[in-house]
């Protein structure tokens, strides 16, 4: 497929960008106008943009343009995401199966110290976000502890339950097996480890404030004890296995194929499950990350064909005309993450929707891709953690039994997050190493 200069001027062409502004209009006017963002799902809002992106540039055949759309959703990159999703997915499945997510939870309470726990639950759901790579899952697993703890202390729910959004983001930023950091990653070609690294020197910092802070605030309660439940240490060793060998750079496949086998015999050992049992988990997890794959899919071939339509060329020229320097670059693609996860609510889909027009600009400007990659990751998830119609808050207070708004107030990591961020668009990492770009 020949490249998006070679179909149209520089300027681009606007009307390119219509299935993009179909799908928010869809997406954000169907939860504005019905009250709730998440009756019309993504997938088919998408659906609907790529029939549009279909419609557009007449002058070009249907199968030309069904050749552009196989091709740029078949792209490697793409299809080396989705092996990657679908194996996250089994491993997560297989190993909250054999009660590794209980296991581990309860082994982290059960270790802090009576006076640091509200400071420590905070520590705990950062671990076991970045263990288990779903903020979600995180904050289903955690929340009903922060019921518990508001219910013994008298301490306010609504600042527990945030304490529990704020570490899960964490664990969303700094895991190797989250769907946000292979999207970013995939997205820029370079290695996962590398965009981590990157994330780290900023994650870091806003964690440590958001410590403080909450050690501050939950000084002078009658904390005493916390009730954690059994646990099994083998169960925990699979998650731990799987993130020490990330932070070792171990190839993400081999990883997540051999935890997932890892997980699963555990499991049998301990009659946790059955091989019939592995099966199924494993089977579960994939299936529950079809949709996601999908998604990507048709993101890809939409994004395909607004490039090839100068849609692409029609934003760079927006926003480099606009900008002189890299660092306004780095600003133009924050804004860019910003915007479209305000937008959507999700921070996948706007990583995966931004990706390919962050990698351009960063051409053009010549900025590192783990640069890129750690940027959209951050400026997508500190938005995705604070809006109340997320579904990290909105399952987070649904379990709670508290309002969304009522706990924006206290959602401390991700606005510091949101303040870091934008303090390292102007630093220069350069001091790391450069990892060589993912194959």
């Amino acid at each position: 497929m020949q490249n998006v200069s070679n179909q149209v001027e520089n300027k681009g062409n606007a009307f390119a960008l219509l299935p993009i502004g179909v799908f928010l209009v869809l997406f954000l006017g169907s939860g504005i106008v019905i009250g709730d963002f998440y009756k019309m799902p993504a997938l088919t809002a998408f659906v609907i943009a790529a029939g549009v992106a279909f419609m557009t540039n007449p002058k070009e055949s249907l199968d030309t343009k069904m050749e552009i759309f196989c091709k740029s959703a078949g792209d490697s990159n793409i299809l080396i995401m989705l092996v990657i999703f679908l194996l996250a997915g089994a491993f997560g499945s297989v190993a909250k199966a054999m009660g590794g997510v209980d296991s581990t939870v309860n082994l982290s309470l059960s270790v802090l110290p009576p006076n640091l726990l509200v400071p420590g639950l905070f520590l705990v759901v950062c671990f076991i976000s970045t263990s288990m790579g779903t903020s979600v899952g995180t904050i289903s697993a955690l929340t009903p502890i922060a019921l518990g703890i508001s219910q013994k202390t008298g301490m306010q729910l609504e600042l527990l339950v945030a304490i529990i959004v704020g570490g899960a983001m964490v664990g969303d930023n700094l895991s190797m097996i989250s769907d946000t950091t292979i999207a970013a990653a995939s997205t820029q070609g370079c290695e996962l480890k590398d965009k981590v690294k990157m994330n780290f020197l900023v994650v870091l910092p806003a964690a440590l404030v958001s410590l403080i802070i909450i050690s501050i605030m939950s000084s002078g309660y009658g904390v005493t004890s916390a009730e954690a439940g059994s646990y099994e240490i083998i169960k925990v060793v699979p998650y731990v296995t799987v993130l020490v060998g990330a932070l070792l750079g171990a190839n993400v496949f081999v990883l997540l194929a051999g935890g997932i086998l890892f997980a699963g015999a555990i499991g049998i050992l301990t009659n946790a499950i059955d091989i019939w049992g592995f099966i199924g988990a494993v089977s579960e997890g994939m299936a529950g990350m079809q949709e996601l794959c999908i998604l990507v899919l048709i993101v890809g071939g939409v994004i395909g064909l607004i490039k090839y339509n100068g849609g692409i060329d029609f934003i760079l020229n927006f926003i480099t005309s606009r900008i002189k320097t890299a660092t306004g670059a780095k600003f133009g693609i924050a804004l860019l993450a910003s915007v479209i996860d305000l937008c959507t609510a999700n921070n996948t889909i706007t990583i995966i929707t931004a990706g390919p027009l962050a990698k351009d600009i960063g051409e053009k400007y010549n900025l590192d891709p783990r640069k890129i990659a750690s940027m959209l990751d951050m400026f997508a998830s500190c938005w995705q953690g604070m809006i109340p119609y997320g579904a990290q808050v909105l399952t987070a207070v649904g379990i709670a039994g508290v309002s969304s708004v009522g706990i924006i107030k206290y959602l401390h990591y991700p606005m510091l997050l949101l303040i870091f961020a934008i303090i390292s668009i102007t630093i220069d990492f350069s001091f790391l190493k450069k990892g060589k770009r993912a194959s």
